[in-house]
């Protein structure tokens, strides 16, 4: 199936975010129109300060464009109240961040079930999800285990299955494999991958090529515009040059 005949995941309709007022007033985004399918992996490339964080952040609704449209799964977040947009982050929508955020005091299993119990699912319903989604990423055998039991790698792991837990298909990641190794950070990107293709859609920060590559396509943001597109066919060393000239 080719990607026009997908089903959209994630969509922006000119999207914009400004800050500030006056002289100063600064443009994170510029009129951006990004269009992803179920099964598409997008990676994000560009200097700090090119609105990569900012354009994670409003296709995750945690926060809203001046002007523009942010649209999950055809519905417009700019419709939902604030505690609808809660809980269409939750059902949604999972983040996986450099910092992963995993609570020190819950077991690996009990972090990946949190936002299901969270949205009102019994322990045990959350339990047999989480640990579906921890089989997914290969590491059911360390359900019980608190994140400082685990390397690196493991807790990575653990965080995408939280983010991808039950009826979510929309992962963002944010330098996911910053704080890893080379060969751990392979290992994280090949089971993104996999989800993805499994039917959900991904957007991938990255500032390494080489993991750009795991992605259908590169997008390419310098001053809060998209300067460039390319296919992910390209090898990391072209990839590389071209984010030199945008």
């Amino acid at each position: 199936m080719n990607t026009a005949e997908r089903a959209v995941v994630l969509e922006l309709r000119g999207v914009s975010r400004v800050h500030g007022e006056g002289a100063a007033e600064v443009h994170a985004l510029r009129e951006i129109d990004l269009t992803l399918v179920e099964g598409e992996l997008v990676a994000v490339m560009g200097p700090s300060g090119s609105g990569k964080s900012t354009l994670l952040t409003l296709l995750g609704g945690l926060d809203r464009p001046t002007s523009g449209e942010v649209l999950i799964e055809g519905q417009s977040l700019a419709d939902l109240s604030t505690k609808q947009l809660a809980a269409m982050r939750r059902r949604s929508v999972g983040y996986v961040f450099q910092d992963l955020n995993l609570i020190p005091t819950l077991t690996a299993v009990e972090n990946v079930g949190l936002p299901l119990e969270l949205d009102g699912a019994s322990r045990r319903t959350a339990r047999r999800t989480a640990l579906k989604s921890l089989e997914d990423v290969e590491l059911a055998e360390l359900a019980d285990r608190f994140p400082d039991e685990m390397s690196g790698g493991q807790q990575q792991r653990v965080a995408i299955a939280r983010a991808l837990v039950g009826p979510r298909r929309v992962l963002l990641a944010d330098e996911p494999t910053g704080a890893l190794d080379s060969q751990t950070g392979e290992a994280v990107l090949r089971v993104l991958r996999k989800r993805i293709d499994r039917g959900g859609a991904g957007l991938l920060v990255t500032h390494d090529a080489r993991h750009a590559a795991w992605a259908d396509r590169i997008v390419f943001l310098r001053d809060g515009q998209i300067t460039d597109t390319t296919a992910s066919e390209l090898s990391a060393e072209a990839l590389l040059a071209a984010g030199r000239h945008v």
